[in-house]
């Protein structure tokens, strides 16, 4: 009795398979989802009556849809057996017996015999198994990054270190399905019933991975983004320029861990969402931002302004021409410093004007006179400090 019930029960198996199914993706899939199985829908749009086919066995003639932006692969008991790139409507033919079909044209006698005496050998099951997956081949958007402590890089613009805290997020894509599910994703998800592949569940121990390998790349990334010389070395650019900072991510991940060559992804686009530098790079920052605005003739502009103001509060407090004999020793310092800042790098600073000697009043008179002229101190000032010089 056990012996024709497992027959009777590999019989019925095979008669059910003759109803040829359609294999489309699942439905609600997120958009982070890379790899995730082809699903039966049933004969006629689901309305076939092909209730009672081998589970994991794709059937002679069944169709399986491929649509816009996903490859599919296909497996036979493990192995990877085939691979469509293109869209579009296909049928599905195998020399496996258990694929074989009474309605099919393959022929009642060899269907019948094989597949049944193939599942009888195991329990009244099929021999083999046929699996097939989808992968996502389009932009796989909102991979977050992010560091929990400074990261550091040298910065040639700022011919010094530089600190940051950063997070964002980054676009992938899957250049090559083979690569990926042969070297990289874990059988679990490759099995009947396992789990959709989803580089943002945080329970996915290969999407976890991946992000442990961006983050320890940023610090590579920073650096070939601001030395890059085509990018004008400013870290300032980095936020808006989510193109060249992909490049510059992608090369630091593809230098560190082979991303492309090993295992068929490439980051594309980064967003940055936040960089906090850290105390030492903000102050850097601020002085290079004066610097900057220092620079030529806003600069000399900038500091006789500077000057003008002090002369004025000098003699609003009373200083009288002492206070202006400082003063103007002040004013050939300021210029020594508009001097300095508009010194080209690397080249030694130009030497400060001499201040006039202590005893030799025509010099004093001199300068006192030039102060004059361009509207640095008020002529009863000049008339007091020239009194003063004269011994009057």
């Amino acid at each position: 009795m056990g012996f024709i019930k497992a027959f009777a029960g590999a019989i019925g198996g095979t008669l059910a398979d003759q109803w040829k199914d359609f294999l489309t993706p699942p439905d609600g899939l997120a958009p982070t989802a890379a790899i995730f199985p082809a699903v039966p829908r049933g004969q006629n749009a689901g309305r076939g009556s092909n209730t009672k086919a081998s589970e994991n066995i794709i059937t002679n003639g069944s169709r399986i849809v491929v649509p816009e932006g996903v490859a599919l692969l296909t497996f036979q008991d493990g192995q990877l057996t085939g691979l469509v790139a293109e869209p579009g409507g296909y049928e599905y033919r195998s020399e496996d017996p258990n694929s074989r079909s009474v309605f099919a044209g393959d022929g009642i006698l060899a269907s019948t015999v094989l597949t049944s005496w193939e599942r009888f050998k195991f329990g009244g099951r099929p021999g083999s198994q046929q699996l097939a997956f989808y992968v996502n081949l389009k932009e796989i958007p909102n991979n977050r990054f992010g560091t929990q402590s400074e990261i550091y890089w040298d910065d040639a613009y700022l011919n010094a270190q530089v600190g940051a805290v950063t997070r964002g997020t980054y676009t992938l894509k899957i250049v090559d399905p083979v690569l990926l599910v042969k070297g990289f994703v874990p059988l679990t998800y490759l099995t009947p019933g396992g789990p959709v592949f989803d580089f943002s569940d945080l329970d996915n121990p290969a999407a976890g991975q991946l992000f442990t390998e961006v983050v320890s790349s940023l610090a590579g990334a920073f650096s070939r983004y601001t030395n890059d010389p085509s990018q004008g070395n400013r870290i300032t650019r980095i936020q808006s320029d989510t193109v060249g900072f992909g490049l510059a991510l992608a090369g630091a991940v593809e230098e560190g861990y082979q991303w492309v060559s090993q295992r068929g992804l490439q980051i594309v686009k980064v967003a940055i969402a936040a960089i906090e530098y850290d105390e030492d790079t903000r102050a850097l920052l601020s002085d290079v931002k004066k610097a900057d605005a220092l620079g030529g003739a806003r600069g000399n502009s900038f500091l006789q302004q500077s000057v003008a103001r002090g002369m004025q509060a000098a003699g609003e407090g009373g200083g009288g021409a002492a206070n202006m004999a400082v003063l103007g020793l002040g004013l050939n310092a300021a210029s020594g410093a508009a001097g300095a800042l508009q010194q080209p790098v690397g080249q030694p600073a130009a030497a400060p004007a001499a201040a006039p000697a202590a005893d030799d009043p025509v010099a004093k008179l001199t300068q006192l006179k030039q102060m004059l002229d361009q509207g640095l101190i008020t002529q009863d000032d000049y008339d007091a400090a020239k009194a003063k010089a004269l011994g009057l």
